[in-house]
């Protein structure tokens, strides 16, 4: 099999390439596109993009603008990552639809949606989600490797008290706001009509309300989602956490006796979804809160791509490739901290640089 990543040298192509590796994905060439910027992304060449001929699996991680000049005419099985043809195509997270994985283009969700769902899909299969109202904590990766370097050295400016000239039109470092992206007339930006269509879409759930806040906070790479989430059916705590029993992708990360929660320094260079701080809502019936925390380069980006690549890869063989194992607290000791031994974390410390800059995303704030 022939892969070809577009988009190699930005923040989300180069995880695609080192996960391709890593995983060790069948593949006899990968060739690695990108319009400028470094030669090289991890030690593999990178040429300038001009054509797709002879390749069977194409990457896209490059943005909607070039997805949309170059699907249209591929040949080849396309997963884009980016928002360019979610709406008309199939919109996959393996671990919940992977039945959906049909054609030859294949489209990964938003980040910030796919960090809500893990954790949510097994419950809704049980209870039925009705509304959600949630508010995110997006970090600077999901605007692309530009504002990754945008904060680390206006964070290093503010910290040596010198001068900066910031490209957003207020500072980013020690600083928040409202997601950037285009304004509807209805008030809400896209980032948050992504989390309202690509909920529905995924869950297969037309009726589902979805009300989100996006907002990006001064955090690398890991994305954080606050929910409340009101179900059509009752439920127990307990039954909450049995129902995350096993769920591949999602780990439970909770110490309540020292009132420790997942947070985007945990989360970060780990595949899996870390969710925790379940708790009955006392205001309305039927309504759960939790927090769930993710890479947004990983699972809410490049590892999402690359495990629908294997499962179309694997289907077609006839077996099952998900990784991933949940483990939640005991019943009878939920205060014990529910977190496996990773190893160390891999070396991310390019993607601020200078050469990571090409290919990312503009700061429009689209997102991913």
């Amino acid at each position: 099999m022939n892969v070809a990543v577009i988009g190699a040298t930005g923040a989300v192509g180069s995880e695609i390439v080192r996960l391709l590796i890593e995983r060790k994905f069948p593949f006899a060439s990968l060739r690695l596109f990108a319009s400028t910027g470094r030669r090289t992304v991890h030690s593999l060449p990178v040429e300038p993009f001009s054509t797709l001929d002879g390749i069977d699996l194409a990457f896209f991680a490059a943005g909607s603008a070039v997805s949309k000049e170059w699907i249209p005419k591929a040949k080849c099985l396309c997963i884009d990552s980016s928002s360019a043809f979610r709406a008309t195509h199939p919109l996959i997270i393996p671990e919940i639809n992977s039945h959906a994985i049909q054609g030859k283009l294949l489209t990964s969700p938003n980040c910030a949606a796919t960090i809500l769902l893990m954790p949510l899909f097994s419950l809704h299969r049980l209870f039925g989600v009705k509304r959600i109202v949630a508010a995110t904590y997006q970090a600077a990766s999901g605007a692309g490797a530009r504002l990754l370097e945008e904060l680390q050295e206006e964070t290093r400016a503010h910290l040596e008290m010198r001068p900066y000239k910031h490209i957003l039109p207020f500072p980013y470092a020690f600083n928040l706001y409202p997601h950037n992206s285009a304004l509807h007339s209805n008030g809400y930006v896209e980032e948050e009509l992504k989390m309202l269509h690509e909920t529905r879409k995924i869950l297969e759930d037309d009726s589902i309300q979805v009300s989100a806040t996006c907002v990006r906070v001064p955090v690398l790479r890991a994305h954080s989602v606050a929910a409340n989430v009101e179900f059509k059916k009752p439920f127990t705590l307990d039954e909450v956490y049995r129902a995350l029993e096993n769920v591949p992708g999602i780990k439970i990360f909770e110490d309540r006796s020292a009132n420790r929660f997942a947070t985007p320094v945990d989360a970060t260079g780990k595949n899996e979804v870390f969710c925790g701080r379940f708790r009955i809502d006392p205001s309305q019936p039927n309504t759960l809160e939790f927090w769930s925390v993710g890479d947004q380069l990983l699972k809410g980006a490049a590892l999402n791509a690359v495990q629908i690549a294997e499962n179309t890869y694997h289907a077609q063989l006839g077996c099952v490739n998900l990784q991933g194992h949940h483990s939640r607290p005991s019943s009878n000791d939920r205060s014990s901290l529910i977190l496996r031994q990773y190893g160390p974390p891999h070396d991310h410390s390019n993607l601020g640089s200078s050469e990571a800059l090409q290919n990312s995303q503009n700061l429009t704030g689209r997102g991913i």
